[in-house]
């Protein structure tokens, strides 16, 4: 285990962040080698939604660092890492054999003399396991996610699916032969082709029900503006998957999806509605998991959203992400350390419908 002074903490401002970008892909690729974590994702996301408190944190030697996370306070006393909708996860990376306590102790005590509570919210467990309460330290269950493993070949994935699904999905495509429709999967991976699949995306999410909440991508707008650079940015790499499926030649439904490692991550998807007797979200999905499972490289395909009834039908792979609390003092966390939100966190769902 690293000495304590490894734990020493510098604090910089977050339009630093691309002077520090190759240390925390360094550092990422060591710990989870997450899509979600990786600069071409975190970099956008700070362009478009970064406020002025945002910090860029870094524990130990800035070129070889312990943990790197991204933070902002906007309540006295409390602290919290940077946690906009767009992110599916925490940001925030530490190597395992750190206990993460000491290491938030150590940052709160460093972003003030006065910081009565250091949150970390959405944390995987299967990126950053779950500690045990203590003194100071406490985690509360955030929402239930699932994921896939790809394994075997599609014909069984598919056979292991519930009766329900399978019938609907053989239902629909029996429909779509009477009434002489065509379905067809397209997979979108250069990056000139992002612009044009977002504004496809955008089309549909303005004329359905996002567009009256005001949360629908669109080409203006700060969530337009963060999914086209980082897409174009994993595109780049190879690294982008946008799965669209196009009915009567028609785009129908569009997933956007980030690759890294074996893990695919779906960050959102939307449909035109005025087809959804067709089901074209279900349809891609069969058709984008049978190209994952022909391909190999995927081995995990992560949904990151509240475990709705219509992921169950796909995966029995669940698993509790979570949040995390660091008190200053130990009365502050028998006190509000049973709280349902943290006190700490921002509490939001990443959009996976």
């Amino acid at each position: 285990m690293p000495t304590l002074a490894r734990f020493d903490w510098q604090v910089f401002p977050v339009a630093e962040f691309s002077a520090h970008a190759a240390a925390w892909r360094a550092l990422n690729a060591r710990v989870t080698d997450s899509p979600a974590l990786d600069p071409d994702f975190v970099a956008p996301l700070l362009d478009q939604f970064a406020d002025r408190h945002a910090r860029l944190c870094v524990a130990g030697d800035p070129g070889d660092p312990v943990a790197m996370t991204i933070v902002t306070s906007r309540r006295n006393g409390v602290w919290q890492t940077f946690q906009p909708a767009q992110a599916p996860i925490c940001l925030w990376i530490s190597r395992t054999d750190v206990p993460t306590a000491a290491l938030a102790g150590a940052l709160m005590r460093k972003l003030s003399p006065f910081a009565l509570l250091f949150g970390l919210s959405q944390l995987d467990p299967e990126l950053l396991p779950r500690p045990p309460d203590d003194k100071y330290l406490r985690t509360l269950d955030y929402i239930q996610t699932g994921r896939i493993t790809v394994s075997g070949n599609f014909d069984d994935y598919w056979a292991a699916r519930g009766k329900n699904l399978r019938h609907n999905l053989k239902r629909q495509s029996n429909r779509m032969v009477t009434d002489g429709v065509s379905g067809q999967l397209e997979i979108l991976t250069e990056a000139r082709d992002m612009a044009t699949a977002l504004a496809e995306y955008g089309r549909m999410e303005t004329a359905g029900w996002k567009a009256v909440g005001g949360t629908a991508i669109a080409a203006d707008n700060a969530q337009g503006r963060f999914y086209r650079d980082m897409l174009e940015r994993f595109a780049a790499r190879g690294a982008a998957r946008v799965y669209a499926y196009r009915l009567a030649g028609k785009i129908a439904a569009v997933d956007l999806c980030i690759l890294q490692g074996d893990t695919l991550i779906i960050l959102k998807t939307t449909y035109d509605e005025t087809m959804s007797g067709y089901s074209p979200a279900m349809l891609m999905r069969q058709a984008a998991f049978k190209d994952m499972f022909a391909d190999g490289r995927v081995k995990h395909i992560e949904f990151y959203g509240k475990v709705m009834d219509w992921h169950t039908k796909w995966t029995k792979e669940i698993r509790t992400l979570y949040h995390l609390n660091y008190y200053r003092y130990g009365f502050l966390a028998r006190l509000f350390g049973q709280e349902q939100v943290p006190s700490g966190a921002v509490a939001v769902t990443p959009d996976t419908t």
